[in-house]
This record gives structure tokens, sequence and C-alpha cells, in this order.
């Protein structure tokens, strides 16, 4: 029985990498799109919006000078790149798929409306949501919350390396603690980082939740989207 009917899954660009230094790693990429392919033929409805920092992130180019709006619109066009990649494997593994993007590029990527997307969701499509929100100064966590508030979805899946959130960096302390549930409220106030802020206000403020778990795992997104907990659950219930 599915607990999630039509969700946003956030994925980073540098978890496309996987064991390489830069760029897209093929087994990953086959990887993930398998883990999409198994929920989607289940009927969930899924949309996607990926990061770009394994090509590259505008503040890097930033910190090295360059003028911050052509840095952010660099890295909106790595992750079209990304969606791209994604796409052509998901259409391998035979799930349909459409490319919306916050950037128009014709004829790569159609216009990003929230019309368009759930008309695509309701019709069996996998939509791949590229470009960031198509402005600078905004991150591709802040896309994936205003995306997933666009069209409604149930969650905003956010798929780490890490199993979900603890009280420190479980990579760096061992005495770090997991959490299984957080308000909204309390991840503020313990200055936990989820998301960037605008992201999070975005979510908090329209009752989106926000599930982050391990993605590198295969199975594990069936996992979540068939109510099996194995992650952190961020909502505005106490």
């Amino acid at each position: 029985m599915l607990k999630y009917k039509r969700v946003l899954l956030k994925l980073s660009g540098e978890s496309l990498m996987g064991r390489q230094q830069y760029g897209i790693d093929p087994l990953r990429l086959t990887e993930y799109a398998g883990q999409i392919a198994e929920i989607a033929r289940l009927g969930v409805q899924v949309a996607i919006v990926i990061g770009g920092g394994n090509i590259f992130r505008g503040l890097q180019g930033t910190a090295k000078g360059m003028d911050r709006v052509q840095g952010d619109y660099m890295g909106m066009l790595a992750t079209l790149i990304n969606s791209m990649a994604l796409q052509a494997e998901l259409e391998k593994q035979g799930v349909p798929s459409s490319l919306l993007g916050g950037l128009e590029v014709k004829p790569i990527a159609f216009p990003m409306s929230r019309r368009a997307a759930i008309a695509d969701l309701e019709a069996g499509k996998t939509v791949i949501i590229s470009g960031g929100t198509g402005n600078p100064y905004f991150t591709t966590d802040t896309a994936s919350a205003l995306r997933g508030v666009e069209i409604k979805a149930d969650v905003l899946l956010k798929g780490t390396r890490v199993d979900g959130i603890y009280t420190a960096d479980p990579e760096k302390d061992p005495a770090a603690v997991k959490y299984s549930t957080l308000s909204f409220k309390v991840a503020y106030d313990k200055g936990l980082k989820i998301m960037d802020l605008t992201a999070f206000s975005l979510c908090m403020e329209n009752d989106l939740p926000i599930y982050v778990f391990d993605m590198d795992t295969p199975g594990n997104l069936l996992k979540v989207v068939t109510g099996e907990h194995i992650g952190t659950l961020v909502s505005n219930q106490p």
C-alpha cells in the first residue's frame, strides 16, 4: 500500500558523481533511475529536481571572483545536463518522462508551469524539473520546495547519502543521534541544517513535509513511499 501518491524527489548533483570526483557516474545514474522506475510502476506520481554541484556550483564561481548572477545561471545549466542524463536513463528503463525547466531551453526543456507538470504526472509521466527557479540567488533546495508546493506533492523526499537527520554530522561525530521525526519549529530552534532557510520556510508555511533518507541504498525509495520508516520526517506536527 502506498503512503505517498505524489512526491517531489530532490537529488543532489554531487550524489550523481558516485565514486568519481566530477561529472556523472553511469552506475549511480542507473541505480537512481532504477529506484525511480520501481515506484513509478506502482503508480506513484514522481517529480524530480536535481542539483548541479557535480558540474558547476554558482557560489564556487563567485568565490573565485565571478559575477554571482552569471555563476548562478551557469549552475542552472548544470542542472539541465543532469536532468537530461536522468531522463535518458529513465526512458532507457521504459519510464515515460517529460523535462520542464525554470529556464526554457528549446528544444530540450519546455517551460515549467504548474498545470503542465500536473497534467504530465496525471498522464503517467515522471516529470523532471531543471533550471532551479529560473532566477539567480536561489538554490535547488528552494526550487524543490517551490515545485513541491506548486504540484501539491504529498511530501518532499530529500535523497542523500545519510539515512536521516542527526544531532550532529554522523560522519564526523560518532556520538550523533538520529531523529525519527521532527517538527519544523524544533528543527529551526536547534539550527539543524536540513535545507537552506528559504526552502525550509517555504515547506513550513505551506505544510509540505520533508523526508530525509539514504537514496544511495537500492530499494530505499520504495520503502519510503510504501510507509517503511527508514529516515527522518520533518513536519508541522509537534
